[in-house]
């Protein structure tokens, strides 16, 4: 009996033995399984920086630029500008709103500043050319048409003292030595503006505004974006008033590109920066081409970052090849006071937009997504 026990007893111990035996490698085996280090997954970098609001480094992955687009994240903080809404608002204003002061200003010659009854403002482009007057109200319209929003309202008027909405001025007229029955234009006056500097990159030599030129804080992000579309839609108008001027000076003046830019400003309440003064639009840059081309190509050549709105309606109105059918269109009832943009300035503001297509596929192969 004694040995039967004994025998139990040694039996169970060996069970017992056999299955600790086989359990601890398994726990252990299980254990170094829950506790591997896991290896880091790969991380996104910011290329530029891109503060916040609250000034703090926004570490997600990097939205300023997006191949060769200005990204979500620029996007979105985008001056709201002026749209068709406030556009069209504007146009009817200044039909219907008396003027009740005419002075000196917003400008040189007979340009001057009106003030409307209520006490709106408004710059008047007057010019004895009427090719001027045509430059300022078609660039507008492009403009509209591009979705660009960095132009201030602009309407076209005509000059009619026995008309309500200018009779309250007719001495005025008179001291400003205005014709009778000569279009303006209208634009929304703006206050609170300074001058805008031209971007570092495009100061020097090289001028490049590339993805890799793309640096600063937000606010200076916000100004590049827009330097993206002033640059096209100054090569799509021809403009010799704004950057253009400043190159062509530098064989005079080698310090030209370090001072402001002509007829550009810069919002103080919302960074928005202004394209002013675009009389040389479509008509006059059109003319003197072959002495200015070189300029305008140095600064079309010089961009490879855009916004992708601008540049789907750029495809838009290359596509459709009717760019000078919708200008004209804009003047609608206005067709007698002015005439209506030339074949001519029509046919080149196509090739342009072929232009602008070309740099954009360019800037494609150079920078793959």
């Amino acid at each position: 009996m004694r040995r039967t026990i004994y025998l139990l007893t040694a039996l169970v111990a060996f069970c017992l033995g056999l299955s600790l035996g086989l359990a601890i490698p398994v726990y252990i085996r299980l254990d170094l399984r829950n506790n591997t280090v896991r290896q880091p997954e790969p991380q996104h970098f910011v290329s530029v920086s891109f503060l916040s609001d609250n000034s703090v480094e926004d570490t997600r992955p990097s939205t300023v630029v997006d191949g060769i687009y200005w990204g979500e994240q620029v996007e979105a903080s985008l001056p709201t500008g002026y749209g068709e809404p406030e556009a069209e608002r504007w146009r009817r204003f200044i039909k219907s709103n008396p003027v009740v002061k005419i002075e000196e200003g917003c400008g040189r010659m007979q340009n001057r500043m009106l003030t409307f009854e209520d006490g709106t403002k408004a710059c008047c482009r007057y010019r004895q050319n009427t090719d001027q007057i045509q430059g300022e109200l078609f660039s507008f319209y492009l403009g509209r048409l591009l979705g660009i929003t960095n132009l201030a309202p602009s309407a076209l008027g005509v000059v009619q003292s026995r008309d309500p909405v200018w009779s309250k001025v007719r001495s005025q007229i008179n001291l400003a030595q205005w014709a009778e029955e000569r279009p303006v234009v209208l634009t929304k006056y703006v206050d609170d503006l300074g001058p805008a500097q031209i971007p570092k990159s495009l100061r020097t030599p090289s001028r490049k505004l590339h993805p890799q030129d793309v640096q600063g804080d937000k606010e200076r992000l916000i100004e590049l974006a827009q330097w993206s579309d002033l640059i096209v839609f100054d090569y799509l108008t021809a403009n010799l008033d704004r950057i253009v001027n400043n190159l062509y000076n530098l064989q005079w003046n080698p310090g030209m590109m370090d001072a402001p830019a002509h007829n550009l400003a810069k919002s103080s309440k919302s960074n928005l920066l202004l394209f002013l003064d675009n009389e040389s639009g479509l008509l006059h840059g059109y003319r003197l081409l072959d002495k200015y081309e070189s300029y305008h190509s140095v600064l079309l050549n010089a961009l490879c970052v855009f916004r992708r709105s601008t540049v789907e309606m750029v495809e838009q109105l290359r596509r459709s090849g009717n760019v000078g059918d919708l200008l004209n269109s804009r003047l609608s009832s206005e067709r007698d006071a002015i005439p209506g943009l030339p074949d001519k300035s029509a046919r080149i503001l196509n090739d342009r937009l072929n232009r602008v297509h070309d740099q954009v596929e360019w800037c494609k192969k150079q920078y793959p997504r």
